[in-house]
């Protein structure tokens, strides 16, 4: 049967208009932090520019080898400016990560690695050009000139190499041809070209010049992101990793290619609510330890007494994740996070519908089991080929009818050519998600599943009228 209803609310559906909304001042609070944050990017940029301003820079433009060197000052401070915005988008600053979420701070990371690399590479051109024409040289000798008698500068060449690098690298179509690993390794280059870049901006030219507040500004901003990346992507990871001491207790088969990963240790209830969010783990195992697993949580953290327990839910999809199968008993592991907004966090009504498909399911699983709601407030749908690619069925059923959720199990393939999330019988009469939940503009929609079958979803749901803040998406090939 293609579509199935498993579950029935106790009592009568309620609207939520009305009704209490506890969620309403927590989503208030997020959009404001998100336009704080619009606000700080901007003024960021703007900030740069007054650096040049205050200088004096404005006076460049009375010859037009001046304005080259002028724009070109700009260029390069505003491309700078905006390595350091990206940085701080991928630190998982908590403030940013409960704003915007991890996979939309991680996009605006990615669309800003274009324009800081346009803007840098204008940069050396501009400079080239203006110190040209003032000293009477083309653009390539005053290059070539810079590089060998300008103290730093041949630093700041090799930092355009790597920028180009690491963007190259971060195309999708490149990405995909190499293993992550790699992909991993070579944006790490980040980091080198950032470093490679300061020692110029503070040796050459006058606008950094020793005892200037703009020098001073200028070394807070760098020192203060490497301080923000030090602490969030390395001590914080050994600190959570030191405190709860996880280890693996056993390794559960639940379907062909799908296993959870069952570990115990120290402090989880410090975990709880983490629900659908997801950790980067690191299973300390000999061949296992250097790849990081981005899995989401399939259940609450347990606390009984002085340990506790948790659980993630992996499917087989390459090779860092087919050997995880394999784990022994008291395998160490290293873990960072949570991250990401597919929790309760994100909840702006009172009513919740959750949709998930295939290994998508699991997170849904632990959300099901953390979110509040009253019963008949919240919806469940189940997507899979068949039965046995509904992972963790049985538990979600029995959390469904222990607090009042009602539940679809709606399986079979989806039609040839057409774009629709559902089986191919509910496609042809017409189903759409406004059929299994008629007051779905009332309710947060969660979405986890194949990233082509989750935008079929969400493109259902806003033709049906729910705003896009009601939309929680966790992508799921990160």
């Amino acid at each position: 049967m293609n579509t199935q209803l498993l579950t029935t609310r106790p009592g009568v559906r309620r609207s939520s208009r009305g009704a209490a909304n506890p969620f309403k001042g927590q989503h208030r609070r997020r959009l404001l932090r998100a336009d704080l944050l619009t606000v700080l990017f901007w003024a960021s940029l703007a900030g740069a520019v007054a650096l040049w301003l205050a200088d004096g820079g404005a006076s460049g433009f009375r010859t037009p080898a001046g304005s080259f060197t002028a724009l070109g000052i700009v260029a390069g401070l505003a491309g700078m400016d905006l390595v350091l915005l990206m940085l701080l988008l991928a630190a998982r600053l908590p403030f940013i990560d409960g704003a915007l979420g991890h996979d939309r701070a991680l996009e605006v990371h990615r669309k800003l690695g274009k324009p800081a690399l346009y803007l840098l590479l204008a940069h050396g051109i501009l400079i080239a050009i203006g110190f040209g024409m003032a000293e009477g040289l083309d653009p390539v000798t005053e290059a070539v000139n810079l590089w060998v008698q300008v103290p730093d500068m041949w630093l700041a060449y090799v930092s355009v190499v790597l920028f180009i690098a690491v963007v190259v690298t971060s195309l999708v179509a490149v990405r995909r041809r190499f293993p992550y690993e790699f992909w991993y390794a070579v944006h790490l280059l980040t980091y080198a070209a950032v470093l490679t870049a300061i020692p110029h901006q503070f040796s050459v030219g006058g606008l950094f010049a020793p005892g200037t507040w703009q020098r001073w500004y200028w070394l807070a901003a760098c020192m203060g992101t490497g301080a923000v990346l030090l602490h969030n992507r390395v001590l914080e990871p050994i600190v959570a990793t030191t405190r709860h001491k996880l280890t693996v207790s056993r390794v559960v088969r639940v379907a062909p290619g799908v296993v959870s990963i069952e570990m115990t240790g120290r402090h989880l209830d410090e975990l709880s609510g983490a629900g659908g969010r997801f950790f980067i783990w690191r299973f300390l195992a000999p061949g296992m330890w250097w790849p990081p697993h981005p899995f989401s949580l399939s259940a609450e953290p347990l606390q009984l007494g002085a340990s506790g327990s948790l659980r993630i839910t992996v499917r087989n999809l390459g090779r860092g994740s087919s050997q995880l199968a394999g784990l022994k008993r008291g395998t160490r592991v290293a873990i960072e996070g949570p991250y990401g907004l597919f929790s309760t966090a994100a909840r702006s009504r009172n009513h919740v519908v959750m949709i998930g498909a295939g290994i998508g399911i699991t997170p849904i699983r632990a959300l099901l089991e953390s979110t509040p709601f009253t019963p008949g407030n919240a919806t469940v749908i189940l997507r899979g080929h068949s039965e046995k690619e509904l992972y963790l069925g049985k538990e979600i059923m029995d959390l469904c009818q222990r607090r009042g959720a009602t539940l679809y199990h709606l399986t079979g393939r989806r039609p040839a050519g057409v774009e629709t999330w559902l089986p191919a019988d509910a496609a042809r009469s017409g189903y759409r998600l406004g059929s299994y939940v008629p007051n779905i503009t009332e309710a947060d929609v969660y979405v986890c599943g194949p990233a082509s079958w989750a935008q079929n979803v969400l493109k259902d749901a806003r033709a049906a009228g729910v705003r896009n803040e009601q939309l929680h998406y966790e992508r799921f090939d990160w």
